[in-house]
């Protein structure tokens, strides 16, 4: 028994994109998404069921920061992530690596897992393949990560291919200490660093050779230009099973959610939409806005005309820039609320173009309303 199954619905015939179903342990989601996150269990700026509201059926949460506070202990004594923080539908964790690996002024890899320093109060730590999937299943996410080594970028070859080996090794290592399997999914990451096609195949042949309920693809959106990203994507995405979920990784961006979805990615995740929004910036149907701008002092209009969001619904451009550039929590939490919103929706109609096999017109017609088609346009 797996306690994650891929149901494929159809198949774009404009562009081959797919629709489908994600089936977990606390219900179903569709598919190509975008996971809402919740990092340490908890949103600065919106609760459970705003995010319902929304539209969310999946949440992601930061296994890092969740394991030094509260700890994974106090998490399972509430009976796991969902009665925890109130949440009834799906819920992702990552292994918490990437945390690790971005301390890189804090932290030594070894094979056996990485040593590194607590960021609040530098106690030292250590992070291994079996610690990440015991620290996961206490906190009873649905779909679980492997630890993965995350390579800087760039990087050269030599170094990458050594990365991947390794995060091959752990992956294993993360598979043997995994024995809820039929309550948590858990997730291989394919990884190969920026345009190392060699690297990508070989990561995957490891990989799906040790049958993960569904695969993530790692090492992109680090600096990469999109062309590239795309192009990997157009290679390693078909290596993946195609019976079972695609996850491309801290990729969040409108584009490239569209981009992706044309070539085979179902789950996305990303903090753009909330990180952005924390300055004011604004996804809108007609391109990038920055409500704390002058000119929007008297501008009583919503943030985005064409959106049904509680934000544009209420409260007005001026208004919304009055409390940000007053630092008020009120003003990121709108803010937070309508980038979210807009992003859930997007993939809503994403979803309704692979239904009516249109998804190539659909980006052609987004893409010329929000200026991605424009040269040197601001997107994100």
């Amino acid at each position: 028994m797996t306690a994650i199954r891929y149901e494929h619905i159809k198949t774009c015939k404009q562009t081959g994109a797919r629709l489908g179903k994600v089936h977990t342990p606390h219900g179903s989601f569709d598919t190509p998404c975008i996971y809402a996150g919740w990092n340490a269990g908890n949103r600065k700026n919106d609760e459970p069921e705003e995010l319902k509201e929304m539209g969310a059926n999946i949440i992601l949460s930061n296994t890092y920061h969740l394991w030094l506070r509260p700890g994974e202990e106090i998490v399972k004594e509430a009976g796991g992530l969902h009665p925890f923080m109130n949440w009834d539908g799906a819920i992702l964790t990552d292994s918490g690596g990437y945390q690790v690996f971005s301390l890189s002024d804090l932290r030594k890899i070894e094979e056996e897992g990485v040593h590194f320093r607590n960021h609040l109060n530098g106690e030292k730590l250590f992070l291994s393949p079996e610690k990440a999937i015991y620290i996961q299943n206490a906190l009873g996410s649905d779909i679980m990560m492997a630890l993965d080594e995350c390579p800087p970028f760039p990087a050269e070859h030599d170094y990458m291919k050594k990365s991947v080996e390794r995060t091959s090794r752990w992956a294993e290592r993360c598979l043997n200490a995994h024995r809820q399997t039929d309550t948590q999914g858990l997730f291989g990451i394919i990884q190969g660093g920026g345009e190392y096609e060699d690297l990508r195949r070989l990561s995957a042949q490891d990989l799906t050779s040790m049958d993960f309920p569904g695969y993530a693809i790692g090492g992109l959106s680090v600096g990469e230009s999109k062309d590239i990203m795309n192009r990997v994507l157009e290679f390693t995405t078909p290596l993946l099973p195609a019976n079972k979920p695609r996850y491309l990784m801290g990729v969040g961006s409108p584009d490239s959610l569209i981009d992706g979805a044309i070539r085979g990615i179902d789950m996305f995740d990303c903090v753009l939409p909330t990180r952005i929004a924390r300055n004011g910036t604004c996804m809108t149907s007609e391109g990038r806005l920055v409500v704390r701008n002058a000119k929007f002092a008297r501008d009583f209009s919503p943030i985005d005309p064409n959106c049904d969001c509680h934000t544009c619904k209420n409260y007005s451009r001026a208004y919304i820039r009055h409390l940000v550039k007053a630092n008020e929590t009120f003003g990121f939490r709108l803010t937070t609320y309508h980038n979210l919103y807009f992003l859930l929706n997007l993939m809503k109609q994403v979803r309704e173009a692979i239904m009516q096999d249109r998804l190539g017109d659909f980006k052609e017609v987004f893409f010329e309303q929000y200026g991605f088609n424009k040269p040197n346009a601001k997107n994100f």
